[in-house]
């Protein structure tokens, strides 16, 4: 274990730190209240529904997902409905029936990330399976489980009495293609949505046995670059030596977006950044981090990334550069001797405070053209972004969740940030003018985004918990 973290500078220390937290009433303890059996079925069920917002063959999933959250939340007794947006249908409720108390507003989406490759999978993606204590389907912890978790702890208040605080949800279909169609429906909703804080739980705790409080994510701009070279495939043996390979100008490309110390090379990239404090890289060293146990949990043998920072500084709080795919040339059985017309990559750089998505994509749309060998030509496409950013860890909100952790895990919670990016993060502090808190339920191990991707059992149960406990905490 990690022990005590320190504070972060010109934060006061939080509860946890001060002092031993008040024990809770056992009559308060709703663990024994929690039917686990019908909240793994109802789950299972939205698992099963295949919201994959990427593909536009999925579009009457996406509404039936909808259709199911907000059918499940008027049972509730929330005033429900589900939106239409530019894109993929938003579901909206409330249950307002404390006067003068708090309101939250509860963030999920419902889309889920693309199955492929599907023969990697063990059992099908979308028939959730359950294995050594863990729920295996797409979207069972990015982010069905995690949102349902929160429906399931509002559930189990309401199944003890009134619920302590007035409660929201808004619940997208966009999160996994960077939410294009939010933003004008947070401007034209905003005084709906309006609340004291927003709850958000999509993303992973530092380890299974450490409650995490996340007060950062880091930013992104995410980019496809295109090499073209001839008018069409050449044969290899007639133009090879002459003709420009579009496919090797990538290559080239891609080898010279990096240098041979992890550094990204493009003009101005570290420009403006926040630097790490010394605070933080102490809190983050005095956490349970085991480098060697990392790397085998990813099946590799070394942690290469940019010198003169540890890996957690590189997960959480320095930038980063990566290829996500990349296509050319003849993909089928066998030999084909051709030169490609044209070749491709997919490239996602993760920003943090003091680097903005739009400058940086218009830097790397500047830098590829000049590093691009002769006789082929580039372009950039910009595909979407978000703005890093990070939290106040002193305030009260952060305090109620830390005594909500620690009601389930009984120990208090570390202070983290997560290397994801969540876009709508930004826009919920710009446009909603409300503070974000981030309380996680997952894992890294889980597998978001990865073939196999999963949610354990026991984790999605402690996440109905800390949910009720923190609207508990919430209305202290």
């Amino acid at each position: 274990m990690g022990g005590v973290h320190p504070p972060l500078p010109g934060n006061p220390p939080s509860p946890s730190i001060i002092g031993p937290m008040t024990q809770s009433d056992p009559q308060t303890d709703l663990s024994s209240a929690l039917n686990r059996d019908d909240a793994n079925a109802e789950l299972f069920e939205l698992l099963r529904i295949p919201s994959v917002s990427a593909d536009p063959s999925h579009k009457a999933d996406m509404t039936k997902t909808a259709e199911f959250l907000r059918t499940k939340l008027e049972s509730l007794g929330f005033t429900a409905r589900v939106d239409e947006t530019g894109g993929h249908p938003a579901v909206y409720a409330e249950h307002l029936k404390a006067p003068g108390e708090p309101t939250v507003l509860l963030y999920g989406h419902y889309d889920v990330q693309p199955e492929a490759p599907l023969e990697e999978w063990v059992t099908p993606p979308f028939e959730p399976t359950v294995r050594n204590g863990r729920i295996y389907a797409r979207g069972s912890t990015d982010d069905k489980g995690q949102m349902y978790a929160h429906i399931r702890g509002v559930e189990l208040l309401l199944s003890q009495g009134e619920l302590p605080i007035n409660v929201k949800f808004f619940i997208e279909g966009e999160e996994e293609i960077g939410s294009p169609s939010i933003v004008p429906y947070l401007k034209a909703h905003a005084d709906e949505l309006k609340s004291d804080v927003i709850v958000i739980s999509d993303g992973s705790r530092f380890a299974a046995d450490v409650p995490t409080i996340t007060y950062g994510v880091r930013g992104l701009s995410y980019v496809e670059i295109h090499v073209q070279g001839a008018n069409r495939d050449l044969h290899s043996g007639s133009y090879g030596g002459a003709a420009p390979n579009p496919i090797n100008a990538l290559c080239e490309i891609i080898a010279k977006l990096k240098d041979d110390k992890g550094r990204v090379t493009i003009p101005g990239f570290y420009d403006n950044i926040e630097p790490l404090t010394d605070e933080e890289r102490g809190m983050w060293a005095s956490l349970p981090q085991n480098d060697g146990e990392f790397a085998n949990s990813i099946g590799v043998s070394a942690l290469p990334g940019e010198e003169g920072y540890s890996v957690l500084e590189r997960l959480w709080g320095r930038p980063t550069l990566d290829v996500n795919g990349i296509w050319g040339g003849y993909q089928g059985e066998g030999s084909k001797t051709v030169i490609a017309a044209k070749a491709g990559a997919k490239v996602s750089m993760r920003l943090v405070p003091g680097q903005d998505p739009v400058r940086i994509t218009k830097l790397i749309q500047d830098y590829v053209p000049t590093i691009a060998p002769e006789g082929v030509t580039v372009k950039v496409i910009d595909h979407h972004g978000g703005q890093p950013i990070k939290f106040d860890t002193s305030s009260d909100y952060v305090k109620a969740a830390d005594r909500a952790l620690q009601r389930v895990y009984g120990k208090p919670a570390v202070f983290a940030r997560t290397g994801g990016s969540i876009p709508i993060v930004a826009y919920f502090a710009e446009i909603l003018k409300s503070p974000v808190l981030f309380v996680d339920m997952g894992l890294n191990e889980d597998a978001p985004h990865s073939p196999n991707e999963s949610f354990a059992v026991q984790d999605y149960h402690n996440g109905i918990l800390t949910s009720a406990y923190l609207i508990q905490e919430l209305g202290k």
